[in-house]
């Protein structure tokens, strides 16, 4: 059973590597340790173990950035809506005052829904409603609101929802990436326990060379 890491993974990853090479390299602790069954081949299986962990997690790192790029554009794209619906909401409310139908039609009686989908639901409302009634256009447009900005708001918000369904695409990879990382980590920590346990036992009479396998030794 694999002992609990306290190195972050980069460290381990490089322990790791350290204590792979030398195992070969210093002939000392190559004879002890071929002496309890971890000859070439057997070191040659923790090297593939290895490779495939690192593969894992560079794998990883590209789906967690990937992950973080696609949300801070959809983020980007958000904001931007948020800031122009905000602007033509309050204008709506002004020349709409008077006119209770037309602000519950564009639903902009009351206050907005803090929730993602019923902010967005809120949104596609008021620019549909919009954009269909030539008499709003033409209201909206005594604030500077023209058919145009209303038309560029709705492809923003097309824009908006292809964006996160990327970002959504995105997590759902660097979720699974990271559980492939986590198990192959699961693996060659089980591995290197047992090889730094065998070890220790080899090397029982000249701990100091140790060191050479990246395990710190007390004097």
């Amino acid at each position: 059973m694999a002992t609990k890491r306290t190195l972050s993974e980069v460290q381990t990853l490089e322990m790791y590597r350290v204590s792979l090479e030398n195992v070969q390299n210093q002939p000392e602790i190559a004879s002890a340790m071929a002496e309890l069954g971890y000859n070439p081949e057997t070191i040659e299986q923790g090297k593939a173990l290895l490779a495939e962990t690192r593969l894992a997690f560079d794998h990883n790192k590209i789906e967690d950035d990937e992950s973080s790029a696609a949300y801070k554009a959809f983020a980007n794209l958000k904001d931007q809506l948020h800031e122009l619906f905000t602007l033509h909401r309050k204008k709506a409310k002004v020349v709409f005052r008077n006119d209770t139908l037309a602000m519950d039609r564009l639903g902009v009686s009351g206050s907005m829904p803090k929730a993602y989908i019923k902010w967005l639901e809120a949104i596609k409302k008021f620019y549909s409603v919009a954009i269909a009634d030539t008499d709003i256009q033409a209201k909206l447009a005594r604030l500077k609101v023209s058919p145009d900005q209303l038309a560029d708001a709705n492809t923003l918000l097309s824009s908006i929802e292809a964006a996160r369904a990327e970002y959504l695409r995105e997590k759902g990879e660097s979720q699974d990436a990271t559980k492939a990382k986590d198990a192959a980590f699961a693996k060659i920590d089980d591995w290197m326990s047992e090889f730094y346990a065998v070890a220790r036992i080899a090397l029982d009479d000249k701990p100091q060379l140790l060191e050479s396998l990246g395990k710190v030794v007390r004097s």
